[in-house]
């Protein structure tokens, strides 16, 4: 593949990319306003033809490794890996 080609193909990527931003954005604008009819009609969930939506609260515990870390770091090292990966990252270069 030629240096033009490349171009071209790292153009449509960076192209797409910000259709997807834009989807994303248009996406979520949509959800905004579900949840704002759902709270003007004081409920949780709503159903229509085909799909139904709910938003209502949640809890999760989480495990705060950070503070383990820093109460107990002799176990902290003992019980993490090391992982090897790779990464590909591809930017726009500013002129």
């Amino acid at each position: 593949m030629s240096i033009n080609e490349m171009d071209t193909q790292v153009s449509t990527y960076f192209d797409l990319l910000a259709q997807i931003k834009e989807l994303e954005e248009q996406a979520e604008a949509i959800k905004d306003t579900i949840k704002g009819q759902m709270i003007e009609q004081s409920t949780e969930q709503l159903t229509g033809t085909g799909w139904s939506a709910t938003w209502h609260n949640t809890q999760s515990s989480r495990f705060d490794s950070k503070a383990f870390k820093a109460a107990h770091a002799d176990l902290y090292a003992a019980f993490t890996v090391k992982a090897t990966g790779t990464r590909f990252t591809l930017q726009p270069v500013k002129a």
